[in-house]
């Protein structure tokens, strides 16, 4: 690596109080998936006045910025998207916005994405081209990175990587894993229908709610036994819902829930599996049914190459004890998507707070910004590193 990691360090540092308030200006103001308009103006502007051009999508929401003259072309990938939660933690920049939260980390992706080009941007003469994706979208079904890759917004990258905030990780540490980090992510609704009745005479017709009941506890027993146990699955029920009153048998019930798998053969077979499955269940109480179940987002798999690159670019800026293994998340992340074509990784910042405990998706949810810092100077570095790599 040519340039002097005390430069990195010390343009970091400088950087970092920029990237914490353009944290905090996006935190105040959350915007949900595809409507991240005012967040997408304040990164261009941030940009602009660091001298970067961006290129802002013409749906308004989400854009796209290169730094760097010539040689091979890398990718940093952020989030911009808010959740629909009512923020609870009393910050003195909590959420100005009744129901909305950033509270899954992306305003602190996206301001270290901001915080990571001006740097570059400052070091001058890189050894080849940055692209930073910021991208709206990522909490919703499906996503925003497959819209921007159908944009050509990776178009002629050649590796591609990302940071997502991690709460049982200290400031200080970056977790690493080769392979699956987290997992595919689908959508399923299962009807099941009969003639309805009453209560009194369940043997006169068929009782909906029984068979859903045997759909809900055998499916998931089947899928043990048909899926290979060192491939992690899980299908998990989030609504049930049939009937009206206590005396009647419904003609209906509705049973919506996510499927989520770590392998990707396991994760294609899904769809055909679970609709042959809910048939025999059925079939056999008298019972129809029907499946709809809607493919969502593949499995990120990290490339082993791009991980032992970064992860010693990073352990040569902030040394070896910054270097964290890290587990498989049964969470989805649509980076996925950018990974199905290009090799790459995810990474976890570690961003826990003393005494508080709280995990992603919290209306309690805060970071310790000094992680903002080392974000910047491990994204640098990894991107200088990846710059610099062969990927003829």
């Amino acid at each position: 690596m040519d340039h002097d990691l005390d430069d990195v360090r010390s343009i970091a540092k400088r950087v970092a109080p920029r990237a914490v308030e353009l944290r905090r200006a996006i935190h105040r103001r959350p915007e949900l998936g595809r409507q991240e308009f005012a967040t997408t103006q304040l990164v261009e502007r941030s940009l602009a006045n660091a001298g970067i051009d961006s290129l802002v999508r013409s749906t308004g929401a989400g854009l796209i910025a290169d730094v760097g003259e010539a040689g091979s072309l890398v990718g940093f990938r952020a989030d911009l998207d808010a959740l629909p939660i009512h923020e609870q933690t009393g910050l003195p920049f909590a959420s100005e916005l009744p129901g909305l939260m950033h509270a899954c980390g992306h305003d602190a992706h996206t301001a270290i994405g901001v915080g990571i080009a001006i740097a570059l941007q400052e070091l001058g003469s890189l050894p080849g081209r940055v692209r930073f994706v910021f991208q709206p979208a990522e909490e919703l079904f499906p996503g925003g990175a497959d819209e921007m890759m159908r944009e050509g917004a990776i178009d002629g990258v050649e590796a591609m990587v990302a940071l997502h905030v991690d709460p049982t990780l200290p400031p200080g540490q970056i977790g690493f894993k080769t392979g699956p980090i987290t997992s595919s992510s689908d959508r399923f609704l299962i009807t099941v229908d009969g003639p309805g009745g009453h209560t009194a005479r369940p043997h006169d017709t068929v009782d909906t709610i029984f068979v859903a009941g045997q759909v809900i506890t055998q499916l998931p027993t089947m899928l043990d036994r048909l899926i290979d146990a060192r491939m992690p699955l899980s299908l998990v029920f989030g609504r049930v819902q049939g009937g009206m009153v206590g005396n009647v048998i419904p003609t209906t019930v509705e049973l919506n829930g996510t499927c989520r798998s770590l392998d990707r053969d396991t994760w294609e077979s899904m769809p055909k599996l679970i609709e042959r499955l809910v048939q025999d269940i059925v079939a056999p109480l008298g019972a129809t049914a029907t499946v709809l179940y809607e493919v969502g987002i593949p499995p990120v798999v990290n490339d082993q190459f791009v991980v032992a690159e970064v992860e010693y670019a990073v352990s040569s800026v902030l040394g070896t004890h910054a270097v964290a293994l890290t587990h498989a998340s049964l969470g989805a992340e649509d980076f996925s998507y950018f990974l199905q074509e290009i090799p790459g990784a995810l990474f976890r910042l570690g961003t826990q707070l003393p005494d508080r405990k709280t995990d992603l998706h919290s209306a309690w949810f805060d970071i310790d910004e000094a992680a903002i810092e080392v974000g910047i100077v491990a994204g640098t570095t990894a991107l200088l590193r990846l710059m610099a790599c062969d990927w003829s």
